[in-house]
């Protein structure tokens, strides 16, 4: 049987370790898809930049058109990132009639429904295994390892640099602006480190991952984001001393009224497996009914590490070409007329519990004032910690832990405590998860 032809649009990291990995292991790649893989076509900004791969055999081009259009291209891997772009390539790729593999979080999280919807009217396959947590196999983990279960909640630390950042923050009581630098250095963090550090990458990534666990449609634009900027190591150590790790983390959760869909700083039970994720690793935790807790943990960039997840894509593509189009795996899991219309809820109506550091003035009733405003909310309290003063300084920071509580209530509590004339500053708000199974 003739090997099935492969377009490549962009031979940057992932792209050049597409090729690689493809040609290294091209004896087991084709005892498991039944068919050889070869890349016949690729696109790229410069034909004279030094590669990661050798491209002996691959016609080049500047055109990505070239490549989308190219009769002999069976497959189009789409590696170039960004939104309008790889929007126009394809959704033309699709109108060819080709099947296409992305790596794109971006494009999907944004125009999911619309690449869907084009794909399943021209009876093509969209794979992005690669567009969420690099080289581990969460998206085929939900949809087809886990298709048995109703999943309750996910819980992900989804973007590496984040994850690299609060782990130094942590080991070694570095400031957030000196360990963003030496990730830029280190080729980890973009010169603009603004989606990863504000949670904008981690959310398309969760965006995709709530579609295929609740069966909704692909809704970036109602996830709630809050970066990693304010986080100080002073919050960083009061964490460890009440035993949380703080994790930039993203949390999907269906609940009655509809779904949790939020990536903020989080403080998490050192005891669990996931505060332990350190460095630019990744990992997902997903509660479903009926198997419990699975956590899922590897590299959540690189180059063979995200090629790894482009290739097994390219395998299930292969695997399907001959497949009845309306037997095939759906794109977000569910069947695309059974998806649901569950809300996603606003942040003031999530549920979590809180870390709150605020300086306040050492006299007798401040401590009496604050636990009567959090009080008025009903906010329970779990736990208080108040450190000693400075030499010299009237204020002592007071860390306080509550039980889970609206948000709309922790917003009025907030207000009313920064009111007080005992309060210097603004208070510090850190939600807590306890990631427990019945939770």
């Amino acid at each position: 049987m003739k090997p099935v032809k492969v377009g490549l649009l962009g031979l940057g990291t992932v792209g050049g370790g597409t090729v690689n990995v493809l040609r290294r292991n091209a004896e087991e790649i084709t005892r498991r898809a039944g068919r050889g893989i070869v890349i016949s076509h690729a696109a790229a900004r410069s034909l004279d930049k030094p590669r990661l791969c050798d491209t002996t055999g691959i016609r080049l081009t500047t055109d990505p058109n070239e490549v989308v259009d190219d009769p002999g291209v069976d497959v189009v891997v789409e590696l170039i990132g960004g939104y309008d772009l790889a929007r126009e390539l394809v959704l033309r790729a699709i109108a060819n009639g080709k099947h296409v593999v992305t790596a794109n979080k971006a494009l999907i999280a944004k125009y999911g429904n619309e690449i869907f919807a084009a794909a399943s009217r021209q009876g093509v396959v969209v794979a992005f295994e690669a567009a969420v947590a690099g080289g581990i196999p969460i998206i085929k983990a939900i949809r087809e390892g886990l298709a048995g279960n109703r999943i309750e909640w996910l819980a992900g630390i989804i973007n590496g640099t984040g994850n690299f950042i609060l782990t130094e923050m942590r080991d070694k009581g570095r400031e957030f602006a000196d360990v963003l630098a030496e990730a830029q250095r280190f080729g980890y963090a973009e010169a603009d480190p603004t989606f990863d550090v504000e949670g904008i990458d981690a959310a398309h990534k969760l965006t995709i991952l709530a579609s295929i666990a609740f069966g909704i449609p692909l809704q970036f634009e109602h996830a709630y984001t809050e970066g990693i900027t304010r986080i100080t190591p002073t919050d960083v150590t009061y964490a460890e001393q009440l035993g949380y790790r703080i994790k930039h983390l993203g949390m999907a959760r269906r609940v009655e009224s509809g779904i949790e869909l939020r990536v903020h700083p989080t403080l998490i039970p050192e005891r669990r497996l996931i505060a332990n994720v350190d460095g630019v690793m990744n990992a997902v935790l997903v509660q479903g009914d009926a198997v419990g807790p699975t956590l899922y943990y590897g590299a959540g960039a690189g180059a063979e590490a995200t090629a790894s997840a482009v290739v097994a894509d390219l395998v299930d593509v292969v695997r399907v070409l001959t497949t009845d189009p309306n037997n095939r795996v759906p794109h977000l899991a569910f069947q695309a007329d059974a998806l649901s219309d569950l809300p996603i809820l606003p942040m003031e109506q999530v549920q979590t519990a809180y870390y709150l550091r605020l300086q306040a003035e050492d006299s007798p009733g401040v401590l009496a004032d604050i636990t009567r405003i959090l009080g008025d909310q009903g906010i329970s309290i779990e736990a208080v910690l108040q450190k000693e003063p400075s030499e010299g300084q009237s204020h002592v920071p007071l860390i306080f832990l509550t039980q889970r509580t609206l948000e709309a209530k922790m917003n009025g509590a907030i207000d009313a405590i920064e009111a007080l004339e005992c309060i210097s500053g603004q208070v510090v708000r850190i939600r807590l998860e306890h990631l427990d199974s019945h939770r």
